[in-house]
């Protein structure tokens, strides 16, 4: 009598596993002044940073309100700034390519691809919260036919293989592991598809993550990859950087001047000024073909 060998036992990534339920919990909870101020301007919400030299003559604005208006106008500004740098990056376009925007929060940056490019866009979050606000967002800009959002994983999205031209990640890493995040992008884009991210990681080269990196996990609950790692799980997944541009330094003048934007600080300005100065801590744009 023989017996048929034992299958191998494999585990499927979870719709969301505990901590990625925690994270959920967080984002469905979050209501912070420098996410919904900034993007009530008009109606484009990033949950990210801003890059770009600060216009901070609105901090010598003497009407109390109207430098809180001024501020807060210029952060935006830097914010959309970046984002319209990373969909610079997304390759050439055409109004029938698909785009994926893996971790989209309230849906700011796949507005701005399909602005820039004219592309159908998806995007993903693990918050309910999120997702319907984006959603209401595309529907009240008019584009709600090309631009939809997903209350879905990024590593597990169930959309189609090969089905998209460009996918990227906004500050959105730092929450799941980056050999399953790139495995997710490299099946969902087409050969000589587009991925970009633009993100915070720890340098390699001052050593273990930084006292500041730390506070920063600790603030957000999420888990910073140090820079190497980056690389490692993208040549693993059939991503090959073609441009990598620090982007810290260019970073700096808009934590210098949210640090001093009284009604939006969160106090974590000063780990993030902290880590970019000492070295622990850089801001990267990292673009890669799938090939």
């Amino acid at each position: 009598m023989t017996t048929a060998p034992a299958r191998p036992h494999v585990v499927p990534v979870p719709t969301q596993s505990i901590y990625q339920n925690r994270v959920a919990d967080y984002w469905n909870a979050e209501e912070n002044p420098v996410n919904l101020e900034l993007g009530k301007i008009d109606d484009l919400y990033h949950h990210h940073y801003g890059i770009g030299e600060a216009d901070r003559s609105v901090l010598d604005e003497p009407d109390p309100e109207l430098r809180k208006e001024r501020i807060t106008g210029e952060l935006h500004r830097l914010e959309h700034a970046q984002a319209e740098v990373l969909a610079s990056h997304l390759g050439p376009l055409t109004p029938d390519d698909r785009v994926f925007d893996a971790g989209c929060g309230r849906g700011g940056g796949s507005i701005v691809a399909n602005l820039r490019h004219g592309c159908h866009a998806d995007g993903v979050t693990i918050s309910a919260k999120q997702c319907d606000f984006a959603n209401e967002m595309a529907r009240k800009r008019g584009v709600g036919d090309k631009v939809r959002y997903h209350h879905r994983n990024m590593l597990d999205t169930g959309f189609e293989s090969g089905a998209y031209a460009a996918s990227w990640n906004n500050e959105s890493t730092m929450y799941v592991e980056l050999d399953l995040l790139f495995a997710e992008h490299a099946r969902l884009l087409r050969r000589g598809g587009r991925y970009v991210t633009i993100t915070g990681c720890y340098n390699d080269t001052y050593g273990r993550a930084s006292r500041e990196v730390s506070l920063i996990n600790a603030h957000y609950i999420c888990d910073i990859h140090p820079r190497s790692e980056y690389f490692r799980a993208m040549a693993k997944n059939r991503l090959v950087p073609v441009h990598v541009e620090d982007l810290t330094d260019a970073t700096i003048p808009y934590w210098e001047l949210r640090k001093e934007a009284d009604h939006l600080v969160t106090g974590i300005e000063d780990a993030f000024l902290d880590a970019y100065r000492n070295g622990s801590f850089q801001y990267l744009l990292i673009v890669a073909d799938r090939i």
